[in-house]
């Protein structure tokens, strides 16, 4: 006996959202199998298994790593080799994204890379070595995308962690950094000497 199930069965059957079933129909992935006479879509389930199925398996385990600067690319290995083996050792099919750039800063490839497979539910887990490592402000909001979309989030918690403090100063003289340089010029000596003197101001805050 076929089954016909409607849009939101059919977008909750194959773990997508309700916008991706839709999109799916525009672009001719996926059509209902029929229309009811007030025009509502309506999905044969037998006929969704192997899609099911292949949505799954297309879906992943994703890490995301990030530091503040150049200088703290050790750390990004550290935090990268974390995830890997954490992941591994679940057993979870995986890949880790990378940053290097402020926790302020929401204009990163590998966030924006992130944000996108979110959307487009390409994802069911997401690692982190702390939720910090994925943005110093607005970090919950991310999450709360991955509520709506079923993303599952995992912090490791693992290891000692940059202080508040030092993250956010970090932070704070990268900004600097970029619009002192647009201003003077990166190699002019009113630049460098302008970046010398506030390293010695955050150097001496605790």
């Amino acid at each position: 006996m076929i089954k016909f199930i409607g849009v939101k069965e059919a977008a909750n059957y194959l773990g997508i959202s309700t916008q991706t079933l839709r999109r799916w129909e525009k672009s001719g992935h996926l059509l209902p199998t029929i229309r009811t006479k007030g025009n509502q879509r309506r999905y044969d389930l037998s006929k969704l298994l192997p899609l099911q199925n292949s949505v799954q398996n297309n879906q992943s385990t994703f890490g995301y790593a990030r530091v503040s600067s150049h200088d703290q690319k050790s750390d990004l290995e550290r935090q990268c080799k974390l995830l890997e083996l954490f992941c591994a050792q679940q057993g979870w099919s995986f890949e880790i994204i990378s940053d290097l750039g402020s926790g302020m800063n929401y204009n990163k490839r590998g966030l924006k890379k992130l944000l996108n497979l979110i959307l487009e539910d390409k994802i069911k887990r997401l690692v982190l070595t702390h939720k910090d490592r994925l943005l110093r402000f607005g970090a919950e909001l991310v999450f709360s995308l991955c509520e709506q979309k079923g993303v599952e989030i995992v912090i490791i918690n693992q290891g000692t962690e940059p202080s508040f403090e030092e993250e956010l100063a970090q932070d704070v003289l990268e900004i600097i950094t970029v619009f002192s340089a647009r201003l003077y010029g990166s190699r002019s000596r009113k630049n460098k000497a302008l970046m010398d003197n506030l390293k010695k101001v955050v150097g001496n805050n605790p």
